[in-house]
């Protein structure tokens, strides 16, 4: 007699997989996780504000269309993300260092302040979710999620299972 276990059909597999993403997405859970780690009231931010802030602190400033093309968005988009974050002091738009004809956007002091506390609750938040995890299966989900990010990629590019992680 074998100890193997049986390997699911693909389609199984496949189903769990897609409702693993749709609760990430939607799950319920969400509702009480956004409030912990992107805050509450008057002082929390929607995922596209913390997505641009993310780029404004590891890229610096950065033209609109940049910043939408990064954050995978059309330029509408990016922009509304934008004057939320000016709107409550977290970003400026300002001239180009470069090129003052054109205009970039830049995260201002309490941005990064804002970032620095929202960092934190993150890291807090992904440290609690993962303690059952041992260390070893902390490196397998990276690595399984970054090849899901480039599979999603690959696939709306047309070059499904070509398509290499990207380092964020």
């Amino acid at each position: 007699m074998s100890d193997a276990k049986p390997v699911p059909s693909d389609l199984s597999v496949l189903f769990r997989v897609g409702a693993a993403w749709r609760e990430l997405r939607r799950g319920a859970a969400m509702q009480a996780f956004r409030p912990i780690v992107y805050g509450e009231g008057s002082d929390a931010l929607d995922l596209g504000q913390v997505d641009a802030l993310d780029l404004l602190v590891f890229h610096g400033s950065v033209r609109m269309g940049e910043l939408a093309d990064a954050l995978r968005v059309d330029a509408s988009t990016a922009t509304r993300a934008v004057n939320r974050l000016v709107d409550a002091g977290l970003a400026q738009r300002k001239r180009s260092d470069d090129d003052g004809r054109v205009m970039v956007v830049a995260i201002t002091k309490r941005g990064s302040e804002v970032h620095k506390a929202l960092m934190e609750r993150r890291r807090e938040a992904l440290a609690g979710i993962l303690a059952g995890f041992s260390p070893r299966d902390r490196l397998e989900l990276a690595t399984l999620l970054e090849r899901f990010v480039a599979g999603l990629d690959g696939y709306v590019s047309g070059e499904a299972g070509r398509a290499e992680p990207q380092a964020s």
